[in-house]
């Protein structure tokens, strides 16, 4: 399932906290965006129709919550674009960043760390 940056900032709000009415997320997100909450429905509806979340009904209004969850959703685009700019290999993603991005030393001390876990789990 592809979610648009636009929905995906829908989805952040429903992952901070569900299940929530239009209203209560155009409230959360639509002014840093310049959105109306009839933009706000619109995204709701493109996620609905995609089973991203589901609606519920209490009384006049719609409950949405989420139907994946955010570490799926992060695993599905990171895994994409892994695939799509660094033909699914990790170390050259981190080559690249470190190449053009500086690494903090706390950055570098994070990645000594993840390489010994993976290493005594072989």
């Amino acid at each position: 399932m592809r979610i648009s940056t636009a929905e995906s900032l829908v989805m952040e709000a429903l992952w901070r906290a569900s299940p929530r009415a239009a209203d209560q997320i155009a409230a959360e997100i639509a002014s840093d965006q310049a959105w109306t909450e009839a933009t706000v429905k619109s995204l709701l509806n493109r996620l609905l129709t995609k089973g991203a979340i589901a609606a519920e009904r209490d009384g006049r209004r719609y409950l949405y919550r989420p139907l994946i969850e955010r570490s799926d959703y992060i695993h599905a685009e990171s895994r994409g674009l892994v695939d799509r700019l660094f033909e699914g290999r990790l170390a050259p993603l981190v080559a690249h960043f470190s190449a053009r991005e500086t690494l903090s030393p706390d950055d570098v001390a994070e990645l000594k760390r993840l390489i010994e876990e993976i290493d005594d789990g072989r």
